[in-house]
């Protein structure tokens, strides 16, 4: 079966349509924004890259920033004619490190350090934290994390109100990076004011996606639920599993997350054995797919190349395992907010991902990946639509949406051949960047059905997914019948 045309940056196809990595790639690629990557010029060649979906760490910088890097992506991907999404990450309930004015501090390995709860500037051996129950709840030969696990400090002593660590493991550290207690419950609310106060943010400066961080139960969420209703928004929630609560309720999570889940791998490798991670891994992947759900997968997956040009060959094969597993996206963090080489370690994932994608189960994910529901008209008609991509050899499953809704359930079976969906909505066209083989593209479309078929066969041509002559599916729902996705077709362009 044909794909897309072939890599370039950027190609033209016949039809004098820019095509681009992103859109001829089917695993979609998200990355953090942070100093390294910030200025525009770093942004412009990051989209040219392949970037799909940006991510703000709202637990860096403050919302001036934010807003003049939103400014910035908006208007380079207009310039461009690349649309991307932006994905807002809510801080969450986690214990950080305070400031460190210096930038960044070596922490020592041997070296006895002293965690406060005071407002003072950090330094090598003094860790400030902003938690008063800190001499409560940590007690000799506890063990604490900091920095996504890099920083291993032992307890040694606890005065009532400060506690003193020997370094076990040493690294750098500076303002704001996360500490983790494993077995010691914090005792933090699953939404902060401050949490509260950044969707506010996101939903003012029209964000794509909202990730939640440190759930532990389906009903945290709803705290951002219920003020995006207040604020009447429905920018999808993505819930971050990063918590072994988290992974024992996944079921429940991915019902519950309106945009999917993310496997935070950072803080789930220090909650759990590092030997569980990969087979949890597996098993969140499979968990959003039963569900149709989008799910990434995050965190260290090139950090080599936060440092290094290229990245190690244990880190190729371990992004590939996570599509292999079927994620619809890969993220880049600390490599794209602070590395050195923000632009090609996103070039450095386009690669992997096309190498990856022609080796992919399709057929056997068209079968089994989405739990079936005997019920469910949707899912019944768009599997039948990519089952007969295969037996009719179909070139494109064409998706008229006004919502994004029918392509992601086109996409959740997975099928082979190119998604293009059709919208008249730029917002739906960025949400729908996140998701796996999908191509939005912004067009009107006629309410006419007969009309609506050759449309969608037009731009089916226009956009290169198919030639005259070619079969295609169209995949709809007709709003009128009030069944979800209830129209397939299979259609020959003229």
């Amino acid at each position: 079966m044909t794909i897309l045309h072939s890599p370039g940056r950027p190609a033209c196809d016949d039809a004098g349509v820019n095509q681009t990595h992103s859109e001829t790639r089917r695993t979609k690629i998200v990355a953090t924004v942070g100093p390294a990557s910030w200025d525009p010029p770093v942004l412009e060649q990051m989209i040219i890259a392949g970037v799909d979906v940006f991510r703000l760490n709202f637990s860096h910088g403050d919302g001036p920033t934010h807003v003049r890097v939103i400014k910035d992506i908006r208007e380079i991907s207009e310039r461009l004619d690349l649309e991307v999404g932006i994905l807002g990450d809510l801080p969450g309930p986690k214990l950080r490190v305070g400031d460190y004015p210096q930038g960044v501090v070596d922490i020592v390995h041997g070296s006895t350090v002293t965690i406060t709860p005071d407002d003072v500037p950090g330094t090598e051996t003094l860790i400030p934290v902003d938690w008063p129950e800190l001499s409560g709840s940590l007690k000799v030969e506890d063990t604490v994390y900091l920095a996504d696990g890099s920083i291993r400090l032992r307890v040694i002593g606890n005065d009532g109100r400060v506690v003193q660590c020997e370094v076990e493991v040493g690294g750098p550290l500076s303002s704001h990076k996360g500490m983790n207690l494993p077995g010691v419950e914090a005792g933090l609310d699953s939404v902060s004011e401050d949490d509260l106060r950044w969707v506010e943010f996101a939903v003012a400066n029209q964000i794509d996606y909202l990730a939640v961080s440190f759930v532990r139960k389906a009903d945290d969420l709803d705290p951002v639920l219920d003020k995006l209703s207040e604020l009447k928004s429905d920018i999808p929630i993505i819930a971050k599993i990063e918590k072994p609560q988290a992974a024992d309720a996944v079921e429940d999570i991915v019902e519950k997350a309106t945009g999917g889940i993310m496997v935070a791998r950072g803080d789930l490798g220090i909650e759990v054995p590092l030997s569980k991670v990969p087979v949890l891994q597996k098993s969140l992947i499979r968990a959003a797919g039963q569900a149709g759900k989008t799910v990434i997968t995050a965190t260290q997956m090139l950090a080599s190349m936060v440092s290094a040009k290229r990245p190690t060959r244990a880190e190729v094969t371990d992004v590939a395992t996570a599509i292999y597993d079927g994620t619809d996206a890969i993220m880049l963090s600390e490599e794209t907010a602070v590395g050195d080489y923000p632009v090609e370690a996103v070039k450095v994932m386009d690669q992997i991902a096309r190498g990856t994608e022609t080796d992919l189960p399709y057929w056997d994910w068209v079968l089994n990946r989405v739990r079936q529901d005997e019920m469910d008209v949707s899912d019944s008609v768009t599997q039948s639509a990519v089952i007969a991509a295969y037996r009719l050899n179909l070139q494109a499953i064409v998706v008229p949406t006004a919502s994004g809704r029918t392509a992601k359930v086109v996409a959740a079976h997975r099928p082979q051949v190119p998604v293009l969906a059709v919208t008249h909505s730029v917002r739906t066209q960025r949400q729908l960047k996140l998701i796996f083989g999908v191509r939005p593209v912004v067009n009107d479309q006629t309410t006419e059905i007969r009309n609506l078929l050759y449309e969608c066969a037009d731009d089916a041509v226009t956009y290169g997914a198919a030639a005259s002559g070619d079969l295609i599916a169209i995949v709809a729902g007709l709003s009128d019948m009030q069944l979800g996705t209830n129209l397939f077709e299979v259609h020959r362009v003229p």
